[in-house]
């Protein structure tokens, strides 16, 4: 059949949003296009008239007000030169499926679909305009590049290929082998875990078949069975460490050996989930299910419970980071589905941590300069003048083009499902260089009776959403190792990209189908994760055992084999329990809502197995009692601290810790220039955190979102009567008119871990709940109703001191959660985060690790969403309290690396090279106070002080309040309580609160704070003048001015 080619285009005069974005990134590259326009392209494969032609041209495809199109290609504007970008055949291409969807609709026909998109780029030559694609507009992994209009005269057909091989020859492999055996069919099992299968199959008297491999694999990947958190860890600490400030004696699981060492059997069950279990036997009733399901859940009211989970996507992110994103949100969102008996998703969320897009040229090969000037006017991040830019790490993608995708995958699929994105955070550290950081998080409603459920046997294996492909085969155990330079071509297949339009419509069939009239039709539900079937139906019959027929499952195209059907990480899957007089009516719900439905089997089987069949055929068969329970558990040795840090020298962040990685800056970039150790003048440096990427306005990325889909949005990230301040976090209405809501933040204090600042990842996690609490409280959340999740995202754990770090963040997790009381509810870890290449200049191996990285989520129960607060300056006249007090430590602080290490240390008492410490008595005493006060209508605005301390906390509030023709200043008065006004502008002691106050009651506050022990102190007034005062420090800085600072360096 002929393929036709149909060009959509913005109409002369319209706005052409693509090709300005395009022109941008090219800018961005040091090249100076004088236009850039785009076109949508789409091919069909088609016995089609002229006249169906046209009609899918005229009344399908364009908008006849907004749009231009023409059957064929358009010419290029004279001296223009055309590049096109087009999916590679095999990946998924959402657009091409609604095409066809579409066309079959509007004309009868079957018609197979492509799009892609045409730029014509003015004033490049045709080498120019290659490059600009392959460097920015595309990714090799998912793309094709071509030169000129792409009009192929037939799509490629998928080949069938050869069965599985036979049985893997595995009882007489020698450990050499094992170990070659499980790093070739990447199945990435230890030398300890292959012996164990060894022996197993021994015990059988057979060899394993490749499905069986692959099962176990998945099963045992430490992204699916978290095996290093769960497993015995002896951890030591360095001879002379002092360790007093942890309990190590009265923890349980834990055993303190005579030489000092402590054995910690099961690191997760007597550290994170040990806090939970323990504050549920102390009181904490809310809780509804806790480490037992695809997310946690809490009560929201009597009928109603809040679920979430929060996940990374890190290694396919590295590697696609559009497609990483989107299938980590999506993911997440099946989770929440996957939940009980099915919830509702609400919300999403999402935290990205990136290298600084200006620390490294934009491809390997470019030359120092390369990168464009900076602008008349734009602010480039503000300690970039330290370190020249050096080249990119092999394998390793541009942070700027990892950063844009990323967000634009979260962005498409979480606006298309129609759920908000309503909270998150970025981060910027050049050591996420070669293995950025994409967590995606999702929160859900589910009535209080569904939040169980469980399969039973008899009841049939059912497969409901998107068709099988070899998309995201090997996901589960690729995201169990370390990347390569070499990843993005040996992990390709690994690479997904998600339709969500079929997750929604998957999603309308499960909810009607749990809504049924007699009842939910199924008992049990789970998502296709990582691992696809093999680890959803694995899980689910896990008690059980189950049998399952491979050739029932829908394929994308002709030609997998049985393994790549079960291994399959293809989105938008559901695997359902259920019973068989159900079938029927899920069936016909199906159909209905047009999404794919097929019966594989039945769990419960003779001996609780796993039977796989091929036609009839068995291909597999394995015990569940060995897949769960037969991995290895040796244990693992961490020790605390590391070798002694270098001191840190002034630059964007400390150099990694990992004693095989190079300094990031390449050798042949210039050295920084010394800085002089001269006390720094607090405008200037105000001003310079205001512009630091991690403290600068997200409004780019925010923008981009949807967070009012639903109507339920009571507080969205942007405050301020412009909509353009920060807010401390966002809150939802689950339930529309029960004035019940529910408070979602994150906190993420990196810093405070680092060991090359001297910090601990104890103390760490400490100021990571710290905070999370305090921006759920500062929005009017119940202290006593929060729950978190932890996110351990950590570089291999193979290193002691690396496990050492991750044994001291899990420890202070325990004793955060205890002191809040904050149930840990969900959780996940993502583990051999670095990167590992040969330095192209000598040919070493190198590692990049990134940074001990633990993010906390929080969810916080809203009595009253009335009694909301929001942190934008209100008035004139009323007075600023500072709540808690601060720390003399600025160790690990955003301060420390813009002024540099050396000449804050000459500025500052020795004390304050320190990190500061979270005291547990404080903190929750602090975040009650402050919940009590906004409770009552004493807090007028209430903003938590955090990064860049308690001076870029004011000037957040102030720029939030501005408003035409209403400025709000505020002055400082700081008084004789604080000794150094550099530790009180800019320290980031945890536990701080800035609270807007009437002047009347002022008093209350102080006497209430009294009362709870917790210092309050009127530190400043608030004003009509548009200025940021402190006059006896000599600061005075407009608040437009500082505005302005804030708003740029993210305003891509």
């Amino acid at each position: 059949m002929p393929v036709h080619r149909i060009e959509v285009a913005p109409a002369p005069g319209r706005a052409d949003p693509r090709g300005q974005a395009a022109q941008r990134q090219a800018v961005a590259l040091g090249l100076s296009p004088s236009a850039v326009s785009t076109a949508q392209v789409y091919l069909l494969q088609a016995d089609l008239s002229p006249g169906q032609l046209d009609a899918v041209r005229a009344h399908l495809l364009t908008d006849p007000v907004t749009e231009r199109s023409v059957v064929g290609a358009a010419p290029a504007a004279d001296g223009a030169v055309t590049v096109e970008v087009h999916p590679l055949p095999g990946v998924m291409d959402p657009a091409a499926a609604s095409v066809e969807l579409a066309v079959r609709e509007l004309l009868g026909v079957d018609a197979a679909a492509a799009t892609g998109l045409r730029y014509d780029v003015s004033g490049l030559t045709p080498e120019q305009a290659a490059g600009l694609a392959r460097r920015a507009l595309a990714n090799p992994v998912i793309h094709r590049v071509t030169s000129g209009p792409f009009h192929p005269a037939a799509f490629p057909r998928g080949s069938a290929r050869t069965e599985d091989a036979g049985p893997v020859a595995l009882r007489s492999a020698g450990d050499d082998d094992l170990a070659a055996l499980s790093r070739r069919a990447h199945l990435f099992l230890s030398l300890e875990e292959m012996r164990a299968v060894r022996e197993h199959f021994g015990a059988l008297g057979r060899d394993p078949r490749p499905i069986e491999l692959e099962t176990i694999a998945q099963t045992w990947s430490e992204h699916c069975v978290h095996k290093t958190l769960k497993s015995t860890v002896r951890y030591t600490p360095a001879p002379g460490h002092a360790e007093g400030v942890i309990d190590w004696a009265n923890r349980p699981g834990h055993e303190v050996l005579a030489d000092g060492s402590v054995v910690i059997t099961n690191l997760l069950r007597s550290t994170v989930a040990a806090a939970t279990h323990e504050l549920i036997a102390d009181g904490v009733d809310w809780t509804l299910s806790v480490f037992s399901d695809n997310s946690g859940v809490i009560a929201l009211d009597d009928r109603f419970g809040v679920c979430v989970k929060v996940e990374t996507h890190n290694h396919p992110s590295a590697i696609e980071p559009y497609g990483g994103a989107a299938t980590g949100i999506g993911g997440c969102i099946r989770d929440v589905i996957g939940t009980g008996l099915g919830a509702q998703p609400v919300a999403s969320t999402d935290v990205f941590c990136v290298a600084h897009p200006d620390s490294f040229w934009h491809s390997e090969g470019a030359e120092p300069g390369a990168d464009a000037p900076a602008r008349p006017g734009q602010v480039r991040f503000i300690d970039a003048a330290r370190r020249a830019p050096g080249p990119l790490p092999p394998g390793a993608l541009h942070p700027r083009r990892t950063l844009t995708q990323a967000v634009a995958g979260v962005r498409d699929y979480g606006n298309r499902m129609g759920i908000p994105t309503v909270s998150g955070a970025v981060s910027f550290d050049d050591r996420y260089v070669g293995n950025p950081l994409v967590f995606c998080g999702c929160v859900g409603l589910i009535r209080r009776e569904l939040v169980r459920g469980s399969a039973r046997p008899g009841d049939r294996v059912v497969a409901l959403g998107g068709r099988t492909g070899r998309d995201g085969i090997h996901g589960a155990t690729f995201s169990s190792t370390e990347l390569e330079h070499s990843s993005a071509d040996e992990f390709a297949h690994a690479v997904q990209i998600g339709n969500a339009i079929t997750q929604k419509q998957m999603l309308d069939a499960v909810l009607r189908a749990r809504d049924h009239a007699q009842g939910p039709l199924f008992h049990a539900i789970t998502d296709c994760g990582a691992g696809g079937f093999s680890s959803a139906v694995g899980e689910m019959g896990a008690a059980l055992g189950a049998e399952v027929h491979l050739d029932r499952a829908p394929l994308k195209y002709p030609g997998l084999t049985h393994t790549e059907v079960w291994i399959s990480e293809a989105q938008e899957r559901m695997v359902l329990a259920v019973p068989p007089a159900g079938l029927d009516a899920l069936r016909r719900i199906c159909a209905e809502e047009s999404v794919e439905f097929a019966d594989l089997g039945h769990f419960g089987t003779p001996g609780q197995e796993l039977v796989l069949r091929w036609h009839g055929a068995e291909v597999g068969r394995l015990s569940m009692r060995f897949l769960h329970e037969g991995i290895p558990t040796p244990t693992r040795h961490a020790a605390w601290p590391p070798d002694p840090p270098t001191p840190p020298a002034p630059t964007r962040a400390p150099e990694p810790h990992a004693t095989t990685a190079p300094p990031l800056a390449a050798a042949s970039a210039p050295a920084a220039p010394a800085r002089a150790a001269t006390r720094p003048h607090p405008k200037d440096a105000l001003l310079e955190l205001l512009g630091h990427p991690n403290i600068a306005s997200k409004h780019w990325i925010i923008r981009q979102y949807d967070h009012e889909v639903r109507g339920a949005t009571v507080l969205k990230p942007l405050v301020g009567r412009l909509g353009r301040g920060p807010g401390n976090a966002s809150v939802i209405e689950p339930v529309p008119g029960s004035g019940r809501g529910v408070a979602i933040s994150q906190g993420l204090q990196t810093g405070v871990g680092d060991p090359a600042v001297g910090g601990d990842p104890y103390l760490m996690a400490l100021a990571a709940v710290d905070e999370c609490v305090r921006n759920l409280v500062c929005c009017g959340a119940d202290p006593a109703r929060i729950a978190i999740l932890d996110n351990f995202s950590w570089p291999s754990c193979a290193k002691p001191a690396n496990l050492g770090a991750l044994v001291r963040a899990a420890e202070g997790c325990y004793d955060a959660a205890k002191a809040y009381r904050t149930p840990f509810v969900s959780g996940k870890d993502s583990l051999n985060n670095q990167l590992k290449y040969t330095d192209p200049a000598t040919g070493q191996a190198r590692v990049i690790e990134i940074p001990f990285t633990l993010l906390i989520t929080g969810l916080g129960i809203v009595h009253d969403i009335a009694t909301c607060v929001t942190s934008d300056a209100k008035s004139p006249g009323n007075a600023l309290v500072m709540i808690g007090r601060t720390d003399v430590g600025v160790g690990g602080s955003h301060i420390q690396h813009v002024v540099g290490a050396g000449a804050l240390a000459a500025a500052l008492p020795p004390a304050a090279a320190r990190v500061p410490v979270t005291d547990l008595r404080l903190g929750p005493a602090s975040a009650g106070l402050v919940a009590r006060l906004i409770a009552r209508g004493l807090a007028q605005s209430a903003h938590d002080v955090s990064d860049g301390g308690m001076l870029v906390a004011l000037a957040e509030m102030l720029i939030g309040g501005q408003a035409p023709g209403r400025p709000v200043g505020a002055e400082l008065t700081l008084g004789d309580d604080y000794a150094d006004p550099l530790i009180a502008f800019f320290g980031e002691s945890p536990s701080r609160y800035l609270i807007e106050a009437r002047p009347q009651d002022v008093g209350q506050i102080k006497a209430e704070a009294a009362a709870a022990g917790v210092a309050a102190t009127v530190v400043g007034w608030f004003n009509d003048s548009g200025l940021l005062t402190a006059p006896a420090e000599g600061l005075s800085v407009l608040v437009a001015d500082a505005a302005s600072v804030w708003l740029r360096p993210l305003d891509w």
